[in-house]
C-alpha cells in the first residue's frame, strides 16, 4: 500500500492544495512565530481530536483569506508538547494570535469562521 509521501514523490503537486497552514514545531516556533514580521495564527491540535478536525477547514479558509497579511501555522500538541505546555494549552483546538513576538489573543474550541476572522482582523 502506498503512503501519502510515496504518492507525493510521483505527483508532487497532488497535495500542494491541501494545506495553506504550515506545520510548526517546538524547534521552529521561535523563528516561525515569535520572530514573524506579520501577525501569526497558530492552531494547536492533535490528530485524535474531533473538534480539531471540524475547525481545520476553517483555519485553511482563514489562511487563504488573509494570505499576505498573516501567517498561519498548525502545531501538533502530541508531537510538540513543549510549546503547548509553555502557553498553557489545556484544551484543543486552541487558536492563538501572536504579534510582535507576543501572544495577543486566544480562541478555545471549534468556532465559526466569522469569530476567527473578527479576532484576527483586530491585529492587522
Amino acid at each position: 500500500m502506498l503512503s501519502t509521501s510515496d504518492i507525493a514523490k510521483f505527483s508532487p503537486n497532488l497535495f500542494a492544495h491541501m494545506s495553506s497552514a504550515a506545520a510548526v514545531t517546538d524547534a521552529s516556533f521561535e523563528q516561525d512565530v515569535l520572530q514573524s514580521d506579520v501577525p501569526v495564527l497558530v492552531d494547536f491540535w492533535a490528530p485524535w481530536c474531533g473538534p480539531c478536525r471540524m475547525v481545520a477547514p476553517i483555519v485553511e479558509e482563514i489562511a487563504k483569506e488573509f494570505d499576505g497579511q498573516i501567517k498561519v501555522f498548525k502545531l501538533n500538541t502530541d508531537e510538540n508538547p513543549n510549546v503547548a505546555s509553555q502557553y498553557g494549552i489545556r484544551s484543543i483546538p486552541t487558536l492563538m494570535v501572536f504579534k510582535g513576538g507576543q501572544k495577543v489573543d486566544t480562541v478555545v474550541g471549534a468556532v465559526p469562521k466569522a469569530t476567527l476572522s473578527g479576532t484576527i482582523s483586530k491585529y492587522l
